[in-house]
């Protein structure tokens, strides 16, 4: 019987090391300058951005902090380990860009209402904004590679990558500033900053929230597993199918699988073990199937 191999391999733990190492140095030594610039010429897009940028900063390093806890073993408490962590982390960060939307967004409002005396180096901003698309840029290239096969790796792909966009804006904005001094552009480039960071975090929100209640991870269908389960020889019926995130990179699954009546023990080893495998090619696997006959009837006391 031919197989699905599309599924994911979960990233390697050095691989993913390294560029959340190196994207958080590049991060910290940008947002310090940015940060500075910002403060020193009244900037209110370049300290969001840096505000940002720190955000993101506080993200990598959890997100490094939780990979690393997936590699500690199980315990008589935690029968799983730590591996949880990795979900509770990216729904951490949510909630922490959330939070940063909010500030920047204030911070806009108030800027229009108490409009610019100072004139504003337009030239500058655009010069440490495209640092920022560099810095930015090739950071998310780091998890490039990695990005479809674990949320927290997705989630920093998403964030730098959109770190770069939003620099790519205050670029503009800073060129547009310089040639017509327009200054109320730079507080409405903030607004628009926030409104990106909104964007890229309301589906990992989502999604966290999802995994962290056990809800059926996005890339799996139970009705496609049915269908899977169903094609092998000697299973009548599957049902009461569960499916959850143990991490952010593994999954478990749970099902009653009801069988022939005449099948063998033999058998029904085999079937199992086939069963087993072709669910890991959906990426689930921490698998436990109960079995049960055809002629048998499941109750709720039993099943």
């Amino acid at each position: 019987m031919g197989h699905d191999h599309h599924h994911h391999h979960a990233p390697t733990l050095s691989s993913v090391n390294t560029a959340f190492k190196v994207g958080i140095a590049l991060n910290i030594v940008f947002v310090i300058v940015e940060a500075s610039v910002g403060f020193y010429i009244n900037s209110l897009s370049l300290l969001s951005d840096a505000a940002h940028n720190l955000a993101d900063v506080g993200t990598l390093a959890l997100s490094l902090l939780a990979f690393r806890l997936l590699k500690v073993k199980s315990n008589e408490h935690f029968t799983y380990g730590y591996r949880k962590t990795s979900i509770l982390v990216s729904l951490f960060n949510s909630v922490v860009l959330l939070i940063s939307i909010g500030g920047i967004a204030f911070e806009a409002i108030h800027k229009f209402f108490q409009p610019q005396i100072e004139p504003l180096p337009g030239t500058t901003i655009a010069i440490v904004a495209g640092v920022g698309i560099i810095i930015n840029g090739a950071s998310a290239m780091l998890f490039f590679k990695e990005k479809n096969k674990d949320i927290n790796v997705k989630s920093a792909y998403l964030h730098l990558l959109s770190d770069a966009i939003v620099s790519a804006g205050i670029v503009v904005g800073g060129i547009v500033i310089y040639y017509t001094q327009w200054f109320w552009l730079d507080s409405a480039l903030s607004l628009i900053i926030a409104g990106v960071i909104l964007i890229s975090t309301w589906q990992l929100l989502k999604e966290s929230l999802r995994l962290s209640l056990d809800g059926v991870p996005e890339d799996i269908h139970l009705n496609e597993i049915r269908d899977s389960v169903l094609k092998f020889e000697g299973v009548v019926d599957i049902h009461h199918i569960h499916v959850w995130a143990i991490s952010s990179t593994e999954n478990a699954m749970t099902a009653h699988l009801v069988l022939r009546s005449d099948i063998n023990h033999e058998d029904e080893v085999k079937l199992k073990k086939n069963l087993k495998h072709e669910l890991e090619h959906k990426n689930i696997r921490h698998i436990t199937l109960e079995t049960e006959l055809e002629n048998e009837k499941c109750t709720t006391k039993v099943c």
